[in-house]
């Protein structure tokens, strides 16, 4: 029987083995104070007292089953509960808990169904208002959901019934603890040496650039990396709903959004916190995702000299990221109308990196468009490098080559100014790259 996280022992499931867990955990709550000032001293003394109820109970279990036992009560009393052992797991990226018998996790790009299991709805809730209570936040009938980060930075999202309608449910996107490189993202078949190479060129020739794509895409990564080639001497600012970002950076300042508290007051906003960037003296700022009227914020700063700009935002191509970003500009509540919004766009917007997730899981740069201006009431824009699906592998996996367009971007003279050539290779529709297979990232 396989006894990973991802499979526990069934015999832990038996109605006997729940009722004797619940009985040992009710009596632990009532008799032991988890309150301790050092978690290592708490955490040993719960084991003796896990050790001394058990005894107790006069119950004699295998010892390995005891030991899987007591591992789940300890979960249950200082941890997350059945999902600990998930969340400890390092290549599993996010964990799904959709009702309290169903719990997916994505690993490697791939999701797949655990035989991890909840007692019921108030075992989930339980463990919800164990993760969201430390951190100031709050979930019941009138704020059914909540969206926070955890101290090592993953992100929590619960939604509970009303609006649950099969019960209260879970997910959790870990933080990645190792900053990826473009090294790493060439090795995972992400984009090719040419196209990292044009990126880094592109961020230091202080291109303002858009990095657009799905949910579960690669975007917060691969912003991440680009921001990696802003040069050392430049102050950035980064603003976030969720702090994500690791900037390597010595002069950084960040910046999260606040939730409002109970009272419904002491929110603070992307939107607010774009405009207090602007008086903070940034040579460049960072906005983790555009999601409403801070689009027109973000654009009127990339148009009032803070070249070099990076954000990203939901979209499934280029040209739905433009009509996202106009859309975006609407929320503002400004009543532009849309030619105005457009020539803000095309004037404010140089670069659009789209990022994909393939089936079974790969994440690739399939389009780096120049944004190039206006022609009427369209906004023109022009690949450089597109990934191109030429198969599917026996294993299910997209087959394809990343090609340069042989289009010269009219934003080339500023790459040559920080000594980036334009080579012949960059324009010839003639040269496609394989995509590595790579891992699944």
């Amino acid at each position: 029987m396989d006894k990973s996280p991802l499979f526990p022992d069934r015999r832990l499931h038996d109605p006997n083995m729940v009722k004797l867990k619940t009985y040992m955990v009710t009596t632990i709550s009532r008799e032991f104070n988890l309150v301790a000032a050092d978690m290592n001293e708490r955490n040993a003394a719960l084991q003796e007292e896990i050790t001394k109820v058990y005894e107790q109970t006069g119950v004699r279990l295998p010892e390995d089953l005891r030991k899987q036992l007591f591992q789940e009560i300890l979960d249950d009393m200082v941890g997350y509960g059945p999902i600990q052992t998930l969340l400890e797991e390092s290549e599993i990226s996010e964990v799904m808990v959709n009702r309290p018998k169903q719990v997916y996790i994505e690993r490697q790009g791939k999701l797949m169904e655990t035989n991890v299991t909840f007692e019921d709805d108030d075992h989930v809730m339980r463990i919800i208002d164990r993760i969201i209570s430390p951190l100031g936040r709050r979930v019941d009938a009138d704020s059914p959901m909540v969206d926070a980060r955890l101290p090592d930075g993953s992100r929590v999202n619960a939604v509970i019934p009303p609006v649950a309608i099969d019960g209260p449910n879970l997910t959790i996107r870990k933080f990645t603890k190792d900053k990826l490189t473009d090294d790493q993202l060439l090795e995972f078949g992400t984009l090719t040496r040419t196209m990292a190479d044009f990126l880094c060129a592109c961020v230091q020739g202080r291109l303002n650039i858009v990095v657009s794509g799905g949910t579960g895409s690669g975007k917060t990564t691969l912003l991440n990396v680009l921001s990696g080639f802003i040069p050392e001497n430049e102050r950035v600012v980064t603003i976030e709903d969720s702090a994500e970002l690791r900037l390597a950076q010595k002069h950084v300042v960040r910046m999260e959004a606040r939730p409002p508290n109970i009272d419904g007051r002491g929110e603070v906003t992307i939107r607010d916190m774009v405009r207090n960037a602007l008086r903070m003296r940034p040579d460049r700022i960072i906005v983790g995702e555009c999601r409403g009227g801070e689009a027109l914020d973000m654009l009127q700063a990339m148009n009032t000299g803070h070249d070099g700009s990076l954000t990203t935002l939901h979209a499934n191509s280029p040209r739905d990221a433009l009509s996202r970003l106009e859309t975006m500009v609407l929320m503002a509540g400004m009543e532009l109308p849309l030619k105005v919004i457009r020539q803000q766009i095309a004037s404010a917007v140089d670069l659009i990196v789209h990022q994909s997730r393939l089936k079974n899981g790969p994440r690739k740069i399939t389009a780096i468009s120049e944004v190039c201006g206006m022609e009427g009431d369209t906004i023109v824009m022009t690949d450089i490098f597109k990934f191109e699906q030429t198969g599917v592998s026996p294993e299910g996996d997209v087959v394809g080559n990343f090609h340069p367009t042989g289009i010269r971007p009219m934003f080339s003279p500023r790459l040559e100014a920080v000594g980036y050539k334009l080579g012949a290779e960059l324009f010839s529709t003639r040269i496609a790259t394989p995509s590595p297979s790579g891992h699944h990232r």
